[in-house]
């Protein structure tokens, strides 16, 4: 939201969510300068080493930060990781919950060194992936699994099983939703209709063709889109992450639910962000009966792995597709899923790290983190507000609850976010570069809680005043 008015002696001033803009400027400009200041041996390498990345890193997302250019990591433990300039930092993005636990917990660490003297790759299972399968029913339920390396991946092969057994096409996701980049789900609602999402790279494909989008908590809408009877599956996230965080209204889950059922479509739940709500995830924890559950990211501790599961009922539908379909290439699966090393890091991820004990400590200093924030944003009067999932918190530079993808859009201020980001980071606290989320990890302290609200609320001191 940008308005026209006055704020704290600056009349008539340029407003971006209550802030001024050459106010937004002047501490983005300080923060860069600082930044260089304080790195200079990564300034150096990058000159040096950065020419032979396209765009001068290894993959595109890092060039995401809102600094002037990628600081290079020289370890990490725990909640904190280091440059090779020595600073330090308190890691609250946590590889943007790939590290959701923490950098290298103990017991993953402990596995794959133990595994990587006895191969790390041979396309065939291991007693440990025997046990990574009855622990992933024992903490999400009783389904029907299968491993790939990204949740991407997972969601394709998902949605593969779904329109197999559905024999419909087309999938049906929520404005402003996060699935990676699974193609299906790169579009967005614009005038009513659906479409492709802008600056997509290379976009040949009619993704309309396949894709409809409604906004997320209107079941009326949903029940118009899936009366059609060509929707496979409902692909959804049960609380929106990527863009201003959006949670469900009270009856939403429960009208997904029967509205997907009553039409003949499937539910698949995607809970690659929603991890963070609880032991089993959002599903779990708040009852949801998905047909098809996914998780990536953090289900390893930090090693690149997802799961996908088929409910029982599903799992025999495929099967029954499965003994009937042509011979030849099913279009899932691929060669390095499902090696040794993720079965080793699966094990002691599910039995050792993702336990109840950690959850409660990350549960509780995530609304530690909450509450903090939220009084910075009270002290100021800012029209901003915090939301939280487990230990997943977000501050939200605009007035909440947001409802659907619309208003989370709506709500995204790119210049003051990255402002904000670049001034936590010079004050040695790391956030996520995509959105305002920062995570709570089990190694995660009361100390570096506390100095990340200190930093915030220094922050908003110099962008207020």
């Amino acid at each position: 939201m940008v308005t026209r008015g006055a704020f704290a002696g600056a009349p008539m001033s340029l407003l971006i969510q209550g802030v001024s803009a050459d106010r937004i400027a002047e501490v983005a400009a300080q923060a860069a300068t600082a930044y260089r200041a304080a790195r200079p041996r990564s300034a150096a390498a990058l000159a040096v080493g950065g020419d032979a990345w396209l765009g001068g890193v290894p993959m595109h997302w890092m060039k995401d930060w809102p600094q002037p250019f990628a600081m290079l990591v020289a370890r990490a433990k725990g909640a904190w990781l280091e440059d090779i300039d020595g600073n330090r930092l308190d890691d609250f993005c946590l590889g943007d919950t790939g590290s959701m636990f923490g950098h290298s917990p103990a017991p993953v660490a402990r596995a794959l060194r133990a595994q990587a003297g006895h191969g790390l790759t041979y396309m065939l299972p291991t007693e440990d992936a025997l046990a990574v399968g009855a622990l992933l029913c024992e903490r999400f339920g009783d389904f029907r699994w299968q491993i790939a390396t990204t949740a991407t991946d997972a969601n394709r092969f998902a949605l593969r099983v779904a329109r197999a057994v559905t024999g419909r096409a087309k999938v049906l996701v929520f404005n402003g939703c996060y699935h990676g980049t699974v193609d299906d789900a790169m579009v967005r609602l614009h005038g009513g209709q659906t479409e492709a999402r802008p600056g997509l790279v290379g976009q040949a494909a009619d993704l309309t063709k396949n894709a409809v989008v409604v906004e997320f908590n209107d079941l009326a809408a949903l029940e118009r889109a899936l009366a059609a009877h060509d929707v496979a599956a409902v692909l959804c996230e049960p609380v929106m992450t990527n863009s201003c965080m959006v949670l469900p209204e009270p009856g939403f889950h429960a009208g997904l639910r029967a509205l997907t059922r009553s039409y003949g479509s499937l539910l698949i739940i995607d809970e690659t962000h929603t991890i963070s709500t609880g032991l089993g995830g959002y599903a779990r924890t708040h009852g949801l009966e998905p047909d098809v559950f996914v998780l990536g990211k953090c289900v390893a501790g930090g090693l690149p792995a997802a799961v996908w599961g088929l409910a029982r009922e599903l799992a025999a539908r495929f099967a029954a597709y499965d003994a009937t379909r042509p011979a030849g290439h099913s279009g899932m699966g691929t060669t390095l899923s499902a090696n040794p090393l993720q079965f080793a890091a699966l094990r002691a991820t599910l039995a050792e790290v993702m336990t109840p004990a950690n959850y409660a400590r990350m549960e509780a200093g995530a609304a530690r983190l909450e509450a903090g924030l939220s009084r910075a944003i009270a002290a100021q009067g800012a029209p901003w507000h915090v939301v939280r999932v487990g230990a997943r918190v977000e501050f939200i530079c605009a007035p909440g609850p947001l409802r659907n993808g619309t208003e989370a859009e709506a709500a995204h201020a790119p210049a003051l976010e990255a402002a904000i980001h670049a001034s936590l980071l010079n004050r040695g606290c790391l956030i996520a570069p995509f959105h305002n989320m920062m995570l709570v990890s089990p190694a995660t302290t009361r100390a570096q809680i506390d100095r990340l609200i200190a930093a915030f609320t220094a922050t908003l001191a110099a962008l207020f005043n």
